[in-house]
Formats: structure tokens, sequence, C-alpha cells
């Protein structure tokens, strides 16, 4: 059996705080950030917009790229998102579709 891994971005807003995660159950997970369910940064800053994945096979690929991401300069983050969904959709209602 093969799982898929997921590299996600988080916004405030468009253009707004950014968070970078990495998840193996992308729908769950959007839906804590979503709601606040966990304390942390994304609640604190109201981080609730999923707006950017990346899917994998390999856990170790993913967290790769995660680390790999969260070292990027804030243009290149907001530029991959803008070119992934250039109107800065929430795409958290089509993960369940």
């Amino acid at each position: 059996m093969t799982h898929s891994y997921f590299v996600y971005i988080m916004a405030s807003e468009r253009n707004g705080t950014l968070y970078i995660g990495m998840t193996n159950e992308l729908a769950a997970r959007a839906f804590q950030h979503r709601e606040g369910l966990i304390d942390g940064f994304t609640k604190r800053y109201g981080v609730k917009m999923l707006v950017y994945y990346e899917t994998y096979n390999d856990v170790e690929f993913a967290i790769q790229r995660e680390t790999r991401l969260k070292k990027w300069k804030r243009r290149w983050k907001i530029e991959l998102i803008e070119k992934f969904n250039p109107d800065w959709r929430d795409l958290y209602g089509d993960l369940n579709n």
C-alpha cells in the first residue's frame, strides 16, 4: 500500500502570512488549521487558507522538500503559489471532490 505525503502552504490572505508544512492527511490537516484546533503559529496569525500543495509518494522526499521550501526567500514562495494558484483561491474545498 502506497501512501501520499503532502507539502503544503497555508496563507492568512493573498500575500499575507505564510506557513509551510508536511502531512499525510492534507484535508484533515488543512481543516485543523482552518478551525484553529492546534495552538501555535497558524492559530496565532490567522493562517487558514490552503493555497498550495505538492504530492509525494516518498516521505523522505516530502520532508526534504518542506525543509528546502522553508529556507526559500518569501518572493520565491509567492511566485510558486501564483504559478499553481494565481487567484490565491482556498483549495481546501477541492480536496474532498
